[in-house]
């Protein structure tokens, strides 16, 4: 059976691991994967992560939670564009989380990045999800 979203399911692994307490999770792998958990790692949110090749020949992704006095490093992470509704933002539109506290992640023409960093580089793209 195909997945409709496989980066909403990420991310819901993500949260459930993060509240269950488990230090990491398995996940099949792909590059649009690994390019969120890149930005995920680059700020802070996550510990690491790293491709495992399985027997079916399908990669699968082991994904470190970072935890810091017992809470995960992140207290929300949600989606925003879905396969039926996508949301796009232009450079000068690009929204804050909480004032900045937070981040979106976007992917525009040079790859998948933060918000902050897709200001810099003045380019807008599909606002994948929020984490704060």
């Amino acid at each position: 059976m195909s997945m409709t979203d496989p980066i909403a399911d990420l991310l819901t692994r993500i949260r459930n691991a993060a509240s269950a307490g488990h230090g990491h999770f398995v996940a099949p792998s792909s590059k649009a994967k690994e390019a969120v958990l890149n930005v995920l790692k680059s700020e802070g949110y996550i510990r690491g992560f790293k491709t495992e090749p399985t027997s079916t020949g399908q990669n699968d992704v082991r994904v470190e939670i970072k935890f810091g006095d017992g809470k995960s490093a992140f207290s929300e992470i949600k989606r925003i564009s879905t396969p039926g509704r996508r949301v796009y933002s232009s450079c000068g539109d690009m929204p804050q989380v909480h004032g900045g506290l937070g981040i979106y992640i976007v992917s525009t023409s040079k790859g998948v990045m933060a918000d902050y960093e897709a200001r810099l580089q003045n380019v807008g793209g599909e606002i994948i999800c929020r984490v704060f």
